[in-house]
C-alpha cells in the first residue's frame, strides 16, 4: 500500500470521527471474509501478518523464525505478488527459497510438490480462505493501535479484538509499551505476546562522527530514524517517502546534491536500497538490521510446541 501514514490516525479527532462511517465498509468486507470456507495444507504453515497497516515488522520476523526452523524443517517463504512490493521479495529472497504468486492457495500448492515441508507467510492473515497452523500479529510498541478505528478513520485493517482469534502477538520496536501488553491480555489472557527491537548488523562501514541525510520509503519510516539515534548517528537531513516507493532519477540526484552541499553522508534501508538502481546506488549506504528476540528460547520453545 503506497501512503504515509496520515496523522490524524494517531488520535481521535474531527478528521478520524468524520470519517468514521466509513469504517463500516471495512468491517462488512472483513465479515464476508470470514465465512470463507478455510483450506487446510498438508504442509505446515506459519502466517507474519498485522492488522496495522505497514510498518510492524512482518519481514525480519519471518527472516528469523526462517534462521530458527530451517534447521529442522524444509522451508520456504510465501508472499503474495504485489508488483510494488519487489523490495520484500528480494529481501525474502536473499534470505531464502521465496515463491511469489498472486494466489497464496497456488504459492503452498507449488511449495508442497517442491516438497517443502514448512511455508513462512508473509502477510495473509486477512486472507481467510488459508488455515494456517500458527498465526502471528506483528504490532509497532511506538505506534500500537493508533487511534483504534478501522481503515480509513484509522489504521487498523480488523478490530483490535480479533487478536483472540490468533495464537500470539509480537511487539517490535524501541519503545516499551505497557498499555497495549494490558490491552491484548485483556482480550486474551492466555495470548502468547513476545518482544523484539532491531539491532545494526553493519555499523562498522559508518563514521558515525560524520552528519548523515536519511530517506525511507516505509510503513514505518520513525523506527529507522529511532533505530539510528540510539547508534549515535548525527541526523542533519531526512526525506521521507510513501511505503513502498519507486524513487526517480531526478529524487535521488535532488537527495545526493543536497547531501555534497551540506558535506552529508546518506544513509537508507535495506529495503530502500533493494529498489534503487545501479546508478543510484552509488554513494549511498543502508543500514542491515535484525530482528534480536528477548527470551529467544521462549519463542524457540513455543514454535516448536506449535509445530
Amino acid at each position: 500500500m503506497k501512503i504515509i501514514r496520515p496523522t490524524f490516525w494517531n488520535k481521535i479527532n474531527l478528521i478520524s470521527l468524520s470519517l468514521f462511517p466509513l469504517t463500516f465498509i471495512t468491517y462488512l468486507v472483513n465479515l464476508i471474509k470470514n465465512f470463507s470456507d478455510k483450506k487446510k495444507f498438508s504442509l505446515k504453515t506459519i502466517c507474519v501478518g498485522n492488522i496495522y497497516v505497514g510498518g510492524t515488522g512482518k519481514t525480519p520476523l519471518c527472516i528469523k523464525i526462517n534462521k530458527i526452523l530451517s534447521k529442522n524443517y524444509k522451508t520456504t517463504f510465501i508472499k503474495k505478488k504485489y508488483t510494488n512490493q519487489y523490495d520484500e521479495q528480494k529481501l525474502l529472497s536473499s534470505n531464502g527459497n521465496l515463491i511469489c504468486r498472486k494466489n497464496r492457495a497456488n504459492c503452498l500448492k507449488t511449495a508442497k510438490k517442491k516438497n517443502y515441508d514448512l511455508a513462512i507467510m508473509d502477510d495473509g492473515l486477512q486472507d481467510k480462505s488459508i488455515n494456517y497452523d500458527l498465526s502471528i500479529v506483528c504490532f509497532n510498541t511506538s505506534e500500537a493501535i493508533g487511534n483504534g478505528f478501522l481503515l480509513p478513520a484509522g489504521p487498523l485493517r480488523e478490530n483490535i479484538s480479533t487478536i483472540k482469534n490468533y495464537d500470539a502477538v509480537f511487539l517490535n520496536g524501541e519503545k516499551k509499551n505497557k498499555k497495549l501488553f494490558l490491552l491484548l491480555k485483556k482480550i486474551k489472557n492466555n495470548l502468547k505476546i513476545f518482544e523484539g527491537k532491531y539491532v545494526p548488523l553493519n555499523l562498522k562501514k559508518f563514521n558515525r562522527k560524520k552528519e548523515f541525510l536519511i530517506f525511507s520509503g516505509l510503513g514505518n519510516p520513525e523506527e529507522f530514524e529511532r533505530t539510528l539515534k540510539k547508534n549515535n548517528f548525527k541526523i542533519k537531513e531526512k526525506f521521507i517517502f510513501p511505503d513502498h516507493y519507486n524513487f526517480s532519477n531526478f529524487e535521488i540526484n535532488n537527495i545526493k546534491k543536497i547531501a555534497k552541499n551540506k558535506r552529508l553522508e546518506i544513509i537508507t534501508t535495506e529495503k530502500d536500497y533493494l529498489r534503487l538502481n545501479k546508478n543510484n546506488k552509488k554513494n549511498i549506504k543502508f543500514l542491515k538490521i535484525e530482528l534480536k528476540i528477548k527470551n529467544s528460547k521462549k519463542f524457540i520453545n513455543f514454535l516448536k510446541k506449535k509445530l
